[in-house]
């Protein structure tokens, strides 16, 4: 692994970008990263242009001292340093007998990053030592680190809680770090409760009476953490640390995304390298993928919803000007404005939906009036089109052409499921139908009753559409609506497909979870044969 002083460098190093998702934010119960889980989201940090990735902690687990090991041979860094983690000095030992010392230079990092006590009530009950002699473990681990050619950072844990109990000795343990030769000295709200007015006027505080470099680590217990983080940086700090969609300890750390997209396009601070902030959506989804995570729809700036508009009077604002109900142009940050069709639209939010779809419905306000009038009439029945963009497609369609032009037409379908005395089941369904002329009858079997209706479906339609063999059904979920009681009560399935190529959604909604699983299944396929380029006979 290069030296720092090799190191691929931001235009200068007046502030830091430091991401902490590979050790804090693997500590989010749910995440288990695997060593070639580090590496990808590795790369993808050092793609989006952070300045410093910490690793993990070599020595304290295997998994990460392999970490380490790999991505010296297997990542040529282009933006970001790789940082190790790790404790000062064990108490009443000499710094250069310490393993876990001995570790994180092994890891030939060339920085790394202390955590020290700075709040007097953990240095006597947890570390169970005195005072003075956790001054001495900070100065001693830094000064050895440093005497190895490494950059240190320290990491002073609980901070906020320790000034506010005894600001003379957190201040000198402030000291301590930077008098020894800590680059910067982060402070830590580790139980994650502090307010941005209480972090603004601490770091001004610590800053007037250390002169030191000050950083700011910020758990999200509260809810604050990003505003905490930009609190800290009007106080004068230069070092932010966070982690990729805000994962970590308990409810979270600082998401990393928000407060990089704020310096950038709020402060007009550049801490990024030209063009990677239009990266942010992108790698936010990636990451959330090798996580197995469901990225979060109403994340800022990355979200899916995050430029979704739903109101009648939003989008009569956003046809004149996007601004309006806009804070920024989500291409900025890699996202899109995406317009959500409900009864709560009017022929604004219609007319930006059909244009969205490739229709222009501004030149026909009649049309215009009767998508509306037959989506109020639709959800008021429990149809949902904003989280089914297909069925809302073919909708449209249907208006504009005054009826369903359809590539089948249903004769019948039935299901049976047959509960065996061995405890075996079997469902099966048959499906009756015309399709260019021909009547067609098919079966099929599946491990549900719309498994196997969908099978019989395609098994009817294969032979004279052999497209929809691209096509299958990824997710399928059932809400039962407010209804008269229990099993009586209207069902709406969603119902999502996709070709390889793209994905879409379908909505269907009935008194029995069967027919209304057949009619998405009805607009799903009939959407995919329109995405393949076919046209229903007229």
């Amino acid at each position: 692994m290069t030296t720092d002083a090799a190191s691929p460098q931001l235009p200068n190093d007046d502030f830091h970008v430091f991401d902490t998702t590979l050790r804090d934010g693997a500590q989010r119960e749910g995440i288990h990263l695997t060593v070639a889980d580090k590496l990808t989201i590795a790369r993808h940090l050092d793609d989006f242009g952070v300045g410093f990735i910490e690793g993990g902690w070599p020595g304290a687990n295997p998994k990460d001292t392999e970490f380490f090991q790999r991505a010296a041979r297997e990542i040529d860094f282009r933006h970001a340093r790789l940082v190790a983690f790790g404790a000062t000095r064990r108490a009443g030992v000499d710094v250069a007998e310490d393993p876990q010392v001995a570790a994180l230079l092994d890891s030939d990092a060339p920085v790394v990053t202390l955590v020290a006590k700075s709040h007097d009530r953990h240095v006597e009950l947890a570390l169970r030592t005195t005072l003075e002699e956790n001054l001495a473990m900070v100065a001693d681990t830094v000064r050895h680190l440093r005497a190895h050619g490494r950059r240190v950072f320290v990491d002073c844990e609980h901070f906020f809680d320790g000034y506010a109990d005894n600001p003379d000795y957190a201040l000198s343990v402030v000291r301590a770090a930077a008098e020894a030769g800590a680059d910067v000295v982060v402070l830590c709200d580790t139980n994650g409760g502090a307010l941005p007015a209480r972090v603004d006027a601490t770091v001004r505080a610590v800053r007037s009476a250390t002169g030191a470099r000050l950083g700011i680590h910020a758990q999200d217990d509260s809810g604050c953490a990003v505003a905490n983080t930009l609190a800290a940086v009007d106080a004068g700090a230069t070092h932010v640390q966070g982690t990729a969609n805000g994962y970590g300890e308990r409810v979270g750390n600082a998401n990393l995304f928000p407060v990089v997209a704020a310096l950038e396009l709020k402060y007009d601070r550049r801490v990024l390298p030209p063009g990677a902030l239009t990266e942010m959506t992108r790698i936010s989804h990636a990451i959330a993928e090798v996580v197995n995570l469901p990225p979060a729809t109403h994340q800022p700036y990355v979200g899916v919803s995050a430029f979704a508009h739903k109101g009648g009077l939003h989008a009569s604002a956003i046809k004149v000007d996007p601004d309006l109900y806009q804070h920024i142009d989500p291409e900025c940050v890699g996202n899109s404005m995406r317009m959500l069709v409900s009864d709560m639209a009017g022929r604004a939010s219609v007319e930006l939906k059909g244009r969205e779809l490739g229709f222009d419905l501004e030149g026909d306000r009649a049309l215009a009036g009767r998508v509306v009038a037959r989506i109020k009439e639709q959800e008021r029945r429990g149809y949902t089109y904003e989280a089914a963009d297909a069925s809302f497609e073919l909708l449209l369609r249907d208006e504009a052409a005054g009826a369903r032009r359809r590539f089948f037409e249903l004769e019948s379908w039935r299901t049976i499921t047959d509960h065996r005395t061995d405890g075996g089941m079997v469902n099966e369904a048959t499906v009756r139908l015309w399709a260019k002329g021909e009547r067609v009858l098919a079966t099929g079997e599946g491990n549900g009753p719309v498994h196997a209706l969908d099978q019989a479906l395609r098994t009817a339609l294969e032979r004279t559409f052999p497209q929809l063999a691209r096509i299958q059904l990824i997710d399928y979920k059932v809400r039962i609506l407010e209804g008269r009681s229990g099993t009586q009560s209207t069902t709406r399935v969603l119902i999502t497909s996709g070709d390889g190529r793209a994905e879409w959604s379908t909505v269907g909604v009935a008194d029995n979870v069967i027919a209304a699983s057949w009619q998405a299944l009805d607009d799903a396929y009939t959407y995919g044969l329109l995405r393949a380029g076919l046209r229903p006979e007229e």
